[in-house]
């Protein structure tokens, strides 16, 4: 056996045990980003008097009422992840969590860039990212996604 079959081998064998943990790799990334959003949603309709101050005073959405605003930003928060979590129209609704994810930046850019929000920025930096993983490269086999075009 020549060196290369020796490195080749084992390099082989790693790339097939990576490839058959990529579902649960995929399932993980959807369901911890959904999970954050999530529970961001749930805390705003708890208190719906403080979510309601929250847009009026505290972020900054453009182009809408901090009452519409309230009501779209809780919606999202609440049903995109659950899509994003399932795997159902995965890359429309991660794209969608993403927008939302960055107008929430820029809607609470005051606090995020300064040097308190430094923590809460890079949350959402991972967040963008983790998003943008299931856009560019799909659910994965571990979502209804695959499982409705698999029928196809």
């Amino acid at each position: 056996m020549s060196l290369l079959q020796t490195l080749v081998k084992p390099y082989s064998a790693i790339a097939r045990l990576l490839d058959f943990l990529s579902p649960v790799f995929d399932l993980a990334v959807r369901l911890w980003v959904a999970w954050a959003f999530l529970k961001s949603g749930m805390v705003k309709i708890q208190s719906w008097d403080t979510t309601l101050m929250l847009f009026e005073y505290e972020y900054n959405v453009p182009l809408l009422s901090p009452q519409v605003a309230a009501w779209a930003g809780t919606a999202a928060e609440l049903s995109l992840p659950i899509l994003v979590a399932l795997g159902i129209a995965s890359r429309l609704s991660a794209l969608a969590l993403f927008a939302f994810n960055a107008v929430a930046v820029f809607a609470y850019a005051s606090f995020l860039f300064s040097t308190e929000g430094s923590a809460g920025l890079q949350q959402h930096i991972l967040w963008g990212t983790m998003l943008l993983i299931t856009v560019f490269h799909g659910p994965g086999k571990l979502s209804v996604d695959h499982l409705l075009c698999k029928k196809c």
